[in-house]
Parts: structure tokens; sequence; C-alpha cells
């Protein structure tokens, strides 16, 4: 099935076996008829793989734009990412005297970092976005360095962040596909995932601070199958922007609108035609078997297994499959069944793919050792027994 060539890296760091194959996938699936591309009302439209980043769909997705409140996913990760979460600001008429939407928060108030990246993810609250960036870096102007910073780090190339907000202002722009490369980063902030997700969420604030209740809103987290966020946002320049996210059958998405009459229409659409698209690909023989030198054992060798089904969700089917198996040159008997003693790495060109761990499919027990016959007890024997 395979054409092989081998190479054996052996280093102090990895000690570590690596056996290259060429495949051809002919454990694939036959592939399945594309679906039709969605009509929809966004000027600038893209959907991506949030595993890989591969585009599904893109609509002017690299064309510069007014991002609206979407801004505040950047602003919501700084804030999260800078830690302490529990840490107390106390908001002043600078931070606060904000246009547009809000969360609620006045001079005096005393509020936590959590609940102001809850304001911005939900409430889509300005004047949390200010009061963050104010606390953050002194200034919107120093706050908007650190935005556009992380966007390079990111890979934002044609991002420019000026307001905190997302209100607009000479050359604060971005693009459907730097916006969803935001997202995708966003969504790896495991505190980020879990707010911006959330229908809604009760949190304190205010002087004293007391309760409250914070909506989302978008819409899509109570009403699409799978919605795991992210961030709604509009202005007039800007019209109905939106970055969202959606899981399905172990498959994530992200999709971004920007200029869009019918937002919620769109992504819908935009996730039925993607998530149409995957299919399960088996990418080896399911029963396949590896074997790894023993020593010290009553076999020479070890067979290894797959601990899964070498299976993995594609939009199509690969073109160049390649498979990489990782394994210590040897082991030392004994070896117990189910453990993990290597894997396998899947490629498509350069892009992986999957990766599945190998386990030992038996037990394999160590040699018995004879007593030496020349050893201590043999010697007093053999001493004894010439005195007698």
């Amino acid at each position: 099935m395979f054409r092989r060539s081998y190479k054996r890296i052996f280093t102090p760091l990895t000690a570590m076996l690596l056996i290259w194959a060429a495949m051809t996938p002919a454990w694939c699936a036959a592939p399945k008829a594309a679906p039709v591309e969605p009509s929809v009302s966004a000027k600038h439209a893209v959907l991506i793989d949030a595993a890989d980043a591969r585009v599904l769909f893109a609509r002017q997705a690299e064309s510069p734009a007014p991002m609206a409140s979407t801004t505040k996913i950047m602003s919501a990760l700084l804030l999260l990412e800078a830690g302490a979460p529990e840490t107390e600001v106390v908001a002043t008429a600078a931070m606060v005297t904000m246009e547009g939407t809000s969360m609620g928060l006045r001079a005096g108030d005393t509020v936590s970092r959590y609940a102001l990246a809850c304001g911005m993810l939900l409430s889509s609250g300005n004047d949390a976005a200010n009061t963050t960036a104010l606390h953050l870096a002194g200034s919107t102007a120093a706050f908007a360095q650190r935005m556009n910073a992380r966007a390079a780090q990111i890979g934002m190339e044609k991002t420019r962040f000026v307001t905190a907000s997302g209100l607009d202002a000479d050359g604060h722009r971005s693009t459907a596909l730097d916006m969803a490369l935001l997202g995708r980063e966003a969504l790896q902030n495991a505190a980020f995932r879990e707010i911006c997700g959330q229908a809604q969420i009760r949190v304190a604030y205010g002087n004293p601070p007391y309760p409250r209740t914070l909506r989302n809103h978008n819409r899509l987290v109570r009403e699409l199958e799978g919605c795991i966020g992210l961030k709604t946002g509009f202005t007039k320049m800007a019209g109905r922007c939106l970055v969202s996210a959606c899981t399905r059958n172990g498959v994530t998405l992200l999709a971004v609108t920007l200029n869009a009459p019918n937002d919620w229409e769109d992504h819908r659409r935009l996730y039925d035609y993607g998530f149409a698209r995957y299919q399960s690909y088996t990418l080896d023989n399911p029963n396949a078997s590896f074997s790894l030198p023993l020593t010290g054992g009553t076999q020479a060798t070890a067979r290894l297994i797959f601990a899964r089904p070498p299976e993995v969700k594609l939009p199509e089917t690969p073109k160049a499959l390649r498979r990489v198996v990782l394994m210590r040159p040897f082991e030392y008997a004994p070896l117990t069944k189910g453990r993990v003693a290597g894997t396998v790495r899947y490629y498509d060109g350069g892009a992986l793919l999957a990766e599945v761990p190998l386990v030992v499919a038996a037990d394999y027990t160590p040699k018995a050792h004879a007593p030496k016959k020349n050893g201590l007890w043999a010697k007093l024997k053999a001493f004894f027994h010439r005195k007698k």
C-alpha cells in the first residue's frame, strides 16, 4: 500500500525513531459533491476553520473596512491576558464618559477586570473598553499601540487599531480575514471563550458593588446550534459587523461579516455551507500495527496499535498524504498493554491533519534469569562439600 523510505534520527534530546512514508489515500472516503456557495448580504465576509485557519469562503475578505465594536475582541483579550481577573478598578469620569453602548459604569464605581471583560463581550460597553485602556496603559493612544503590537503577533497585516471601543476614527480599519484570525486567537484563551459564549452573566460592580445581569448582544449564542460567541458591532460608518464561531461534530468554524445588513442570516448560511463541506476521512488502515524493538523481553519486538482510529474531518480530500511515525529506537521489557509508546502524524503536504498515539497491544514480560552457577551460594556449597 505504501512506498516507504526510512530515516533514523537519534539524539540525546529526542531519542526517537522517525519513519516517513508517502501514502496513497486509499483509505479515504470518496469525496462528496461540494455544496453551493451561499448568498450573503455582507460587503466583506470570510469563513475559516478555527483549527488551521483554512479559508472556506471569502468575499472581499482582505479589503480594509471599519469593524465597529468587534474591536472589543482585542481589548478584552488584552485585558484577560493581563491576568489577575479579580483585580479591582475604581472608575473615573474620564474612563466612563463615552457615547454609545454601555455596561452602566459611573465615576466612583468599583469594577473587576473580569466584569470589564464581560461588559465588553456581552454588553459591548464602550465605557468598559475605555476603562480597560486607561487602566492597563494610562491612555487610549498607548493602549492602541498595545493593540497593534498584539495584532502584528497574530498576523493581522492589514489592521490598524485607533480606539479600544471600535467607535469610528480616522484609520481605524481591519479586514474580515484579519478579524477571523483575531477571533481564532481569542478562542484559545479559556476565559475569553467561556465569557463570550454565555447568553448572560451575573457580575457585581458599583459604589458599593452590587449584582447585575449582563445580556449577550449576540443572538446566535441563544439561537444557533453550537454557537460559542464572539462579538457584535455597529456604527453608521461600519454598518452591522459580526464575528462568530460555531462547533459541530468536533469541527469549529469561524465567520466574519463586515457591513452586513442581514448578518444573522449570513452567518447561519455560512455555517450551513461550511459544515456541509466536511466529511470523515480514514487516513490509514485502522488495523495496522507497528513493530518496536524490545530489549530484555521474551520476544524481540513489541506490537504497537492505534489508540483510536486514524480519522479526521476535512472539507476536501487530502492531495499529498504522508505519515510520520515517531517512537523510540527500542524499549526495555516489561511493557504493559495500553501504554503509549509512540505517535503517528498525518500531513497533507506541510499541513498537520491528525496525530494519533500508538499503544502497546499486549503485555510483554522480561526474560527469566537462571541462577549463576559460579555465584556465592554455589561457591559455599562447593566449599563445604569438599570439607566432607
